[in-house]
């Protein structure tokens, strides 16, 4: 069983950073996708980041040039976040889709790691 957990979220200032982690507890093949998503209250959750086991990255036009995603280790991914904005306050979840032949397209998600932007 793959569980996802996510960290890093916290009170930041307007134009500030903060990074994000998200850690992989299981067995997976090393061949997956890793999304990010983020919900603001109020908001449907809208997908910010994606990067792939081979390193391929998007970015929401809304984050582009702020925010970076990267492979921190074999089994944890960050999502770091600069010149933060109010906007990007909300619930920042992490989902891995899985890309391997036996479990292609099987999703995972983490609960979620809270983002507040204030001054």
């Amino acid at each position: 069983q793959v569980q996802l957990v996510e960290s890093g979220g916290g009170l930041v200032r307007p134009g500030g950073s903060l990074r994000l982690s998200c850690a992989i507890h299981g067995n997976i093949a090393n061949l997956y996708v890793i999304y990010w998503h983020r919900q603001a209250p109020g908001k449907e959750r809208e997908l910010v980041a994606t990067i792939s086991t081979g390193a391929t990255t998007w970015y929401a036009d809304s984050v582009k040039g702020r925010f970076t995603a990267s492979r921190a280790s074999a089994n944890s991914w960050n999502l770091q976040m600069n010149g933060v904005q109010e906007e990007d306050a909300g619930v920042y979840y992490c989902n891995l889709e899985d890309r391997s032949i036996d479990s292609y397209g099987r999703n995972y998600w983490g609960r979620g790691t809270q983002v507040t932007v204030s001054s």
